[in-house]
């Protein structure tokens, strides 16, 4: 295994502001040349009037945090040459399960290392609809792995009868480590329908504090569906919570709902491919895809509908044209943080927007590195960065944009059981990244 190592300074003290764009003026401030460590502060322009729903937040707005001394973390590839990785989990024994979008469930040592002198391959894992931007997705560890051994994952599966239609679905299994298996395999969950598309399948899972399970999946990105996000009858841009059984979970909002998916959370979400749980409140929070800007962070509620397609702060692809109806609409939430430009800076109105395509994010709650206890991060793809957030409850106050340099597309956060953060890249050479101290 090649381990290589690199050390960067990260000047904490100065961030990019919670409130980057959304109708007012702007600072002439570039952060286009932006790389590892490099920060920049950008005033909070105007916001335009929100008319959230009783208790969603307000749009974002933030001031600067008081400065702190400079952290020095280093960057160590503890992998490479992972195809196309897409989720990472890790054991109670350290040990890490990581998905190539392929098809593929691969099992590494703690260290990083391949298991049995690099046949690391677990068998038993499911057909995957690996097109376009399907394939085998997320994996999760059950809170009682130690005694029931079961592990969740996500993955695009096409349907029986018409191999053109596909969707999310979650299959439940065993893992025998020591045989590199799974036994026992059940799929619990299918996104339904199941549409003729290629692209935002979700996926991301996430065990809530009663051991319920999330599944955030995306509205399947045709003109044709994303309307359906509105659509409690349909699995079209929807964070669902179910049991391990795949039985939508107790206290679900719509369940004395007509016709409405009891399974379903909440709604009007395009493709939420970041999720985790907030460490003190137990609150989902998820990281969401807008089409050309627009990308999200929101504060993901019972029964709340996210705006996806009727409010965005999104472009339409190509053009200048807002998507739907603005940016704020009674009954319709706010997002905590959003970017409009790839490089987070502040976006000019009349000028294209970009995306920096947030993928997963983790809470930072360890103390390893104590100036990021209590952070989040949330990975960039198109963004190619590693973005810090600070938060003061669930306000998002400050932003600062990591790791530009490497010029790698961030895929997974999570934060290891030895105390750092680890990263995912996403390439046909992709790459397991840890940050220490």
């Amino acid at each position: 295994m090649k381990v290589t190592t690199r050390c960067f300074a990260v000047a904490l003290g100065l961030a990019l502001l919670a409130g980057c764009g959304g109708g007012g003026g702007g600072a002439n401030v570039s952060v286009a040349a932006m790389g590892v460590g490099a920060t920049a502060t950008v005033p909070t322009p105007a916001l335009p009037p929100a008319q959230p729903s009783a208790g969603s937040p307000a749009p974002p707005a933030g001031g600067a945090p008081a400065p702190v001394a400079p952290m020095t973390v280093k960057v160590t590839e503890v992998a490479t040459g992972l195809d196309t990785p897409w989720g990472l989990a890790f054991l109670p024994d350290g040990r890490m399960l990581i998905t190539q979008r392929g098809g593929q469930l691969r099992l590494r040592n703690a260290d990083g290392s391949p298991v049995n002198g690099g046949a690391d391959q677990i068998s038993g894992v499911p057909a995957v609809a690996a097109i376009g931007q399907g394939g085998l997705l997320d994996v999760a560890v059950d809170p009682a792995f130690a005694s029931n051994r079961r592990i969740y994952f996500s993955y695009s599966e096409r349907d029986g009868s018409n191999p053109n239609l596909n969707g999310t679905a979650v299959a439940r299994a065993e893992l025998d480590a020591t045989n590199r298996s799974l036994a026992n395999l059940v799929v619990i969950y299918r996104q339904s329908p199941k549409v003729d598309s290629t692209a935002h399948f979700g996926s991301r899972l996430v065990f809530d504090r009663n051991g319920f399970l999330f599944v955030t999946m995306g509205e399947r990105l045709l003109d044709t569906q994303r309307g359906f996000a509105q659509d409690l009858t349909r699995g079209n841009g929807k964070v669902v919570r179910i049991t391990t059984d795949g039985a939508p979970a107790s206290g679900n909002p719509f369940a004395a709902t007509a016709a409405a998916q009891p399974h379903i959370w909440s709604y009007g979400h395009r493709n939420p491919q970041g999720a985790a749980l907030h460490p003190v409140t137990g609150d989902l929070w998820t990281s969401e895809h807008g089409p050309q800007g627009g990308d999200e962070v929101n504060l993901t509620l019972a029964g709340r509908n996210y705006g996806w397609p009727v409010i965005s702060y999104g472009q339409e692809y190509g053009t200048l044209t807002q998507v739907g109806e603005g940016t704020a609409k009674a009954g319709m939430e706010q997002p905590l943080t959003y970017w409009e430009k790839i490089d987070g800076s502040v976006w000019t109105p009349g000028t294209a927007k970009s995306s920096i395509a947030p993928s997963g994010m983790a809470f930072y709650t360890a103390d390893k590195l104590p100036a990021w206890t209590g952070n989040l991060f949330v990975g960039a793809l198109a963004g190619t960065a590693l973005w810090r957030l600070t938060l003061d409850g669930n306000t998002v106050t400050s932003r600062e944009r990591l790791l530009a340099d490497r010029g790698e597309r961030i895929r997974d956060v999570r934060q290891g059981p030895d105390g750092w953060l680890y990263l995912l890249t996403d390439s046909s050479n992709g790459k397991l990244l840890r940050l220490e101290r």
